[in-house]
């Protein structure tokens, strides 16, 4: 093979010189703007390279890169796919958001309004409670001051008395209040 490309160099070599071809070489072939040699240049050019990708195995690499590029392109698309699916979820909670903070400002609010109620209705019941309880204390402190105020009017009224007795008590009406209960005394043992 090495032969024939040796040849192909020195013909065209030999056409590109300018001398004129040979009687037999047909002159269609060598028509202005279409010279058979710039076919042949390219055609043993391109043997040649195929020739030199084979022989030292780029094809093989080259084969090897374009799967590596084909899984690198698949592998970005499978994450551009994911990144346009979170991309759509993020958008979908961006959208539910204002209804989202609606839902949640509507539910404080019922729960203040709850929360006041129960306030309200807490704070009524301690008062109920308390006005219960003052009134409680209120009669019982009462009862303990009528008890205290007939005690103490008992007690007065029994000093009263005794003062009033021993002032009017005169020794005669003692001895006869002792005879009398001492008769009564004699007569309960009858």
């Amino acid at each position: 093979m090495s032969i024939v490309l040796a040849l192909a160099i020195n013909f065209l070599a030999f056409v590109e010189a300018g001398t004129t071809l040979p009687k037999w070489f047909p002159w269609w072939l060598n028509y202005p703007g279409f010279e058979a040699w710039k076919f042949v240049n390219f055609f043993i050019f391109v043997a040649a390279i195929f020739y030199i990708l084979r022989r030292f195995g780029l094809a093989d690499a080259m084969r090897e890169r374009r799967e590596n590029i084909r899984r690198e392109l698949m592998r970005a698309q499978e994450e551009r796919n994911a990144a346009q699916a979170k991309l759509q979820e993020v958008e979908a909670r961006l959208a539910r958001l204002d209804t989202e903070v609606a839902a949640v400002r509507e539910q404080s609010a019922r729960e203040i309004a709850a929360e006041r109620e129960r306030i309200t209705r807490s704070t009524e019941e301690d008062v109920r409670k308390l006005r219960e309880q003052a009134q409680r204390e209120i009669e019982s402190a009462g009862k303990v001051a009528r008890a205290e105020l007939r005690q103490f009017t008992a007690e007065q009224s029994v000093r009263l008395a005794e003062d009033m007795i021993r002032r009017d008590m005169r020794p005669e009406d003692d001895a006869r209040l002792i005879d009398m209960h001492v008769q009564e005394l004699g007569g309960l043992k009858n």
